[in-house]
């Protein structure tokens, strides 16, 4: 099959088909989203090598539920192993022997097949176009935050980053609160936004100060230093951003204030789809450009772009 492999070079190459493992599925992938995470990874992130990629949508070729065959489906990318400590605490995301979809030591979606476990599989409604469906993973870590942290109507929110993922979150959160506003350096980014009636700032824009969450999702040390900025002493800032480049802060500041500060990761398929399915949350103005797989290095060269937002590969 056509994959694309990185181990210290980019390329489109022919590998082996996977042979799904037992309680494993076998997935013909239909379209894949590439992710900032997936650029990190190539700067050296993780130090992965293989194929990457972990957002998708695709068909299930082989599997043993026959309740799945055949069937459009969308994948968690933590494969989890039970039997760990956190397993037995159900908190599968940090198990100890986990593998992770095109990240951790796992075969990605950016292939004409990928393997996963069946419990990792969630059928995706019919009025939810491909393009749509590959949203739900990178959707479902927005709604993650929520898990984390009780929102109210009353609670006054900032979202650091106009990017895929922070748009995303001030859509989740715009749900929970409407005291809430997303700031972001690209106004044609901010503008999506916008027409969803979510207030937005520029970044140098003045902002009040003493807020309540900080959601950072810029991808960048200078996004956590202002977060540290507008959020309120004993108030919550959630790290939503991965980045390759080790970087230093002085955390005094959320020392004396007692900021309570979260990273946060993957989140639930459910509340993402049905979110998809009701249009709750809008994700088809963000798609940028879609290439073929055997384009999947200027794909992946355009998605860097500053003038791109969500880059797709049909598969």
């Amino acid at each position: 099959m056509r994959a694309v492999v990185f181990d210290g070079e980019l390329r489109v190459t022919e590998i082996p088909i996977p042979r799904p493992a037992e309680g494993e599925a076998l997935i013909r992938v239909l379209t894949a989203g590439v992710c900032s995470t997936d650029l990190e990874l190539v700067r050296g992130y993780m130090e992965f090598k293989g194929v990457l990629g972990h957002e998708f949508v695709g068909v299930v070729e082989q599997c043993s539920n026959p309740n799945l065959q055949g069937k459009r489906v969308v994948g968690e990318i933590n494969c989890v192993c039970h039997t760990c400590p956190f397993c037995q605490l159900e908190m599968p995301h940090h198990c100890l022997n986990r593998s992770v979809l095109g990240i951790r030591d796992r075969q990605g979606a950016f292939a004409e097949f990928l393997t996963l476990p069946e419990e990792n599989l969630h059928l995706v409604p019919h009025s939810i176009r491909d393009d749509v469906a590959v949203f739900t993973e990178p959707l479902a870590a927005a709604f993650r935050i929520a898990e984390q942290v009780p929102i109210t109507a009353n609670d006054r929110v900032v979202v650091l980053g106009d990017g895929k993922l922070g748009q995303l979150c001030a859509q989740v959160l715009w749900l929970a609160t409407k005291k809430l506003v997303c700031i972001g350096k690209h106004e044609w980014k901010l503008n999506m936004l916008n027409a969803l009636h979510i207030p937005t700032a520029l970044k140098d824009d003045p902002i009040e100060r003493n807020v309540d969450i900080v959601v950072e999702a810029t991808g960048s040390r200078e996004g956590i230093v202002r977060a540290l900025e507008l959020v309120r002493p004993e108030g919550t800032i959630v790290l939503k951003t991965t980045i390759a480049n080790v970087s230093s802060l002085d955390f005094s500041l959320p020392v004396i204030n007692e900021v309570k500060i979260i990273g946060s990761r993957c989140g639930p398929f459910r509340p993402a789809l049905e979110a998809l399915a009701s249009n709750t949350v809008e994700v088809r103005p963000m798609i940028t450009e879609t290439y073929e797989l055997r384009d999947a290095e200027l794909a992946m060269q355009r998605a860097a772009a500053p003038e791109v937002m969500k880059v797709l590969l049909h598969i």
